[in-house]
């Protein structure tokens, strides 16, 4: 069967990220796709990349009535946009599965909700991300039966996914204390296409630039939420993210104190958990994750190793914050919903140098 797709706010990065490997999709067709100020355009004028018929689809105004007619949806609105559009799309009686990528119905918690973005609460929805690692699980299946069963998905934030594929396996083994200082360096997809003066090239390149310090990053909420799932009581996290002059990609340095008499085998025994996932791959030695091999990939990369004058566990995890954090998991969350092979459309090699 083949299922027909549509993306709201598609002229943006994770957009145009989603739209792109809809197009070597073998079992979800792009049909539709809406904008704001890039309504008229074709999808080709606002991404190059992508030609052929899906390039000559011309954006329409985001409604519901133009979202209508199809059997999934993707929502790559600013945050804030989804929950109007969504409760018009269920007014309009649509029964099409839902997927957003923005934040609105992530957290489950209204407080840490209106604390971080200061607005009142959406539904929560279930959450994207299949290789959450559940409390007591050997393999990771809780959370695919939770999407494959889902009519509206919440899409993870990139820097969440990072730094919960990267701690998570130590933290449900329980070797590591959940008081967690992590690093991440973030290139400059992840703020958006919106033209802001710091966003210019004259102003990134040759820049390397803090931002969302001391507790203020809206992702803190979303990671320590995962983390309680993988079986944290009590997370204590220091999180500091870095714009780096580079498009895509995110490293993320996680730190940890290590629990009394931990081993590298111990280590080594947390992280087979990922053995068996497709899209992780797991190292303990050098050379250390970097962006270039998961570069335009649904793929993760993940190092886990002992700082023994630290008595820390330190683990680094790369991804592309448009593909793994954005694009590629919603296409892989949407395949699971709607019955197909989990992989689907997922591309695995990266682009490299």
């Amino acid at each position: 069967m083949n299922f027909r797709a549509a993306i709201a706010g598609v002229s943006g990065y994770a957009g145009g990220e989603i739209a792109r490997l809809l197009t070597a999709h073998p079992d979800i067709t792009l049909s539709i796709v809406t904008g704001a100020s890039s309504a008229g355009n074709t999808l080709a004028q606002m991404h190059p990349n992508i030609t052929g018929p899906q390039g000559a689809l011309v954006i329409q105004e985001t409604t519901a009535q133009a979202l209508g007619g199809v059997d999934v949806i993707f929502l790559a609105l600013p945050h804030g946009h989804s929950p109007r559009l969504s409760d018009e799309l269920a007014r309009a009686g649509t029964s099409a599965l839902i997927i957003d990528c923005a934040a609105d119905h992530r957290l489950t918690d209204a407080d840490e909700w209106h604390r971080y973005y200061g607005t009142d609460a959406a539904e929560p929805w279930t959450y994207g991300m299949p290789e959450l690692l559940h409390s007591g699980e050997t393999q990771m299946t809780r959370q695919r039966d939770a999407l494959a069963h889902a009519g509206q998905i919440a899409v993870p934030g990139c820097n969440a996914t990072a730094v919960t594929l990267a701690i998570q396996p130590a933290i449900a083994a329980h070797i590591v204390e959940p008081t967690l200082c992590a690093t991440l360096s973030v290139g400059y997809s992840g703020a958006g296409r919106s033209p802001k003066q710091h966003l210019l090239a004259s102003e990134a390149l040759g820049a390397i630039v803090p931002y969302g310090v001391g507790g203020t990053h809206r992702h803190i909420p979303e990671i320590i939420q995962n983390l309680r799932i993988s079986g944290a009581d009590d997370v204590r996290l220091t999180f500091t993210p870095v714009l780096v002059p580079t498009a895509r990609g995110i490293v993320a340095t996680v730190v940890a104190p290590l629990h009394a008499s931990v081993s590298a085998d111990d280590v080594a025994h947390a992280y087979s958990i990922y053995d068996n996932e497709p899209l992780i791959g797991v190292s303990h030695e050098a050379p250390w994750p970097s962006t270039a091999p998961v570069n335009a990939t649904g793929c993760a990369l993940v190092n886990a190793v002992i700082d023994e004058r630290a008595h820390s566990l330190v683990t680094i995890c790369a991804l592309d914050n448009l593909g793994k954090g954005t694009a590629s998991a919603a296409i892989q969350s949407a395949n699971l919903a709607l019955g197909l092979p989990e992989l689907t459309g997922i591309p695995t090699i990266g682009v490299t140098p």
